[in-house]
């Protein structure tokens, strides 16, 4: 069975492919168009198809499109409700229900051949959940939701056995805790729909000194659902204008939102555990991104094993949709193999694109110690290998690089990417080592979706992995599964004693991360970066410069 998962009707368009009940490819179309989120989420945008991710994923499924048997779409018109019965305030929303109506017509010109009889709808939150559990790697899970909106909720709780899903709690409009945090986005000064990580950072560098407040207007209600009405964030700090600077009520009223949204994540997974009993919570939606909530839930929910969709936001329906049309056809639904789902090319094939842009490159025996020399030298590495990663979080497969004990180089990935200075990078750490310097969250953690406390011994050797409250976003890196990069992270820690690396997603400012190898020859020609590595071949900026006559 070849079905092809959807994404569409919201924000970050995506399309996925799943055959026989295993998960082949899936990507953002941002990465083939190049604009950022693929589209903003407005209702005039719904009929907008990921056309360039849907071409591609057939294509790396060997699939033409009169060959697909269903199309799984993450939004199911039926279930919709007006704005105005939602109690939303927005006099286009109709749009995006008509749009999915007509997505059949849409699709066959977006997919020449493609059989129109052949879409399926999967409810929005049903398409998150679907790519929790069934992509995680246990048969029986409890599954929450929470996101902005699907039809007509933000929230669904719920358990997965043997392929099927039993809903036990949804939360409809106008209640979201994501419409909540969206709101409060835009207030910042930050754009909504799109920066809420953000405020996750800002946060930390604020007193939750309005919590008490936000305990009497955000509340969850005893059965699996919760009030959520917009306040009127003025009355705690004026409207923000991004003006590159922070703190003060703004940092404030962020720690205090980002509290009361943690306490009310973890109440109403307390509740589901206590309505399952299950060891194992799986978690996908937006708010799912938000990783220090994650690592709470893990803490304090009573669960065991907390697993998060590594494209946990609306990217990852179109994986799920195309998940649960595979599992209610009754095919065995296998966990996705990880995040690198995206687009790859050979050894040769890298070669090629650096002889056609005259790029001078060696393709030395010892990569990984030439790339750790240049590490340890306080050089910034551009690391491009293998298949890129579906979802918002650089895994080592497209990342920036730098050594961790120099406390400057936060400010200076920073300023590579052109990003606020409020902004953490992230540790990338060897899975056998993490346990020693990193606490208070799961390990292995390898998609980033969780804090870890950092042990007090490690602060001051890693300063630059270290976030202003002392916690760092870690990845664990298994060198089985990433063989360049495990073997680079231990040459670093030959030279360093530091078995860490900080890393950041290979990008900047306002652009989706690179992900073919001519974004990466732009980012390397424009930001002030050291050493590129595109999969076995090494470009250095010197030698570049070198050809050209100018000074390195």
């Amino acid at each position: 069975m070849r079905i092809l998962g959807i994404n569409a009707i919201y924000h970050d368009p995506s399309a996925a492919l799943v055959v026989d009940g295993a998960v082949v490819a899936a990507a953002e179309e941002e990465r083939f168009s190049r604009r950022k989120h693929g589209k903003r989420p407005v209702p005039f945008s719904a009929w907008e198809l990921p056309e360039l991710s849907m071409r591609w994923v057939l294509e790396a499924g060997g699939i033409r499109p009169e060959d697909v048997d269903v199309v799984a779409y993450s939004f199911d018109p039926a279930l919709s409700k007006s704005a105005e019965d939602l109690g939303l305030h927005d006099p286009w929303d109709h749009l995006r229900t008509t749009y999915a109506e007509h997505v059949a017509g849409f699709l066959h010109s977006s997919l020449p051949g493609i059989d129109e009889g052949r879409l399926r709808y999967v409810p929005h939150h049903v398409a998150h959940a679907a790519s929790a559990a069934l992509a995680s790697p246990f048969p029986t899970s409890s599954v929450l939701v929470l996101d902005g909106r699907g039809e007509r909720a933000s929230h669904l709780a719920g358990r997965y056995e043997d392929g099927r899903i039993e809903v036990l709690a949804t939360q409809e409009l106008p209640h979201s805790l994501g419409l909540l945090y969206e709101s409060l986005t835009e207030h910042l000064g930050f754009l909504r729909s799109s920066d809420e990580y953000k405020v996750m950072a800002l946060a930390s560098y604020g007193q939750p000194r309005f919590l008490d407040e936000l305990r009497e207007i955000v509340r969850t209600t005893g059965d699996g659902g919760f009030v959520a009405p917009v306040p009127d964030w003025s009355r705690w700090a004026p409207a923000r204008v991004d003006d590159g600077t922070w703190g003060g009520a703004h940092a404030d009223l962020a720690a205090s939102v980002q509290a009361r949204l943690e306490e009310v994540l973890v109440e109403l997974a307390r509740w589901l555990h206590e309505r399952t009993g299950d060891t194992a919570l799986t978690m996908a939606g937006g708010i799912a991104l938000n990783c220090v909530a994650n690592s709470r839930i893990w803490r304090e929910s009573g669960f065991e094993q907390v697993w998060v969709q590594p494209a946990a936001g609306d990217a990852g329906t179109s994986l799920g949709a195309a998940l649960q049309v595979a599992a209610e056809l009754g095919e065995p639904v296998r966990p996705m193999p990880g995040a690198a789902l995206g687009r790859e090319w050979s050894d040769d094939e890298l070669g090629a694109w650096l002889r056609t842009a005259k790029v001078p490159f060696s393709t030395p025996d010892d990569l990984a110690g030439e790339v750790a020399d240049v590490l340890a030298s306080n050089g910034v590495i551009a690391w491009f290998d293998g298949r890129s990663e579906f979802g918002p979080r650089a895994l080592g497969h497209r990342s920036l690089l730098a050594h961790p004990g120099f406390a400057e180089n936060l400010e200076r990935l920073n300023d590579v990417k052109g990003r606020e200075q409020f902004r953490p990078v992230a540790p990338m750490v060897l899975q056998d080592r993490a346990a020693e310097i990193f606490s208070d969250g799961p390990i292995p953690s390898p998609y980033m979706l969780f804090v870890h406390r950092v042990d007090p011994g490690w602060v001051d050797r890693i300063p630059a992995a270290v976030h202003v409250d002392g916690t760092a976003r870690i990845q664990t890196v298994d060198p089985a599964a990433q063989p360049r990069l495990g073997a680079t992270l231990r040459e670093f820690e030959q030279r360093t004693g530091l078995p860490v690396v900080i890393n950041t997603s290979l990008n900047t400012a306002g652009r989706p991360m690179v992900d073919d190898p001519r974004d990466a020859l732009e980012l390397f020609g424009s930001a002030p970066v050291d050493l590129l590595v595109l999969g076995p071949h090494l470009v250095r900026r010197s030698e570049v410069f070198a050809q050209h006559g100018a000074p390195a």
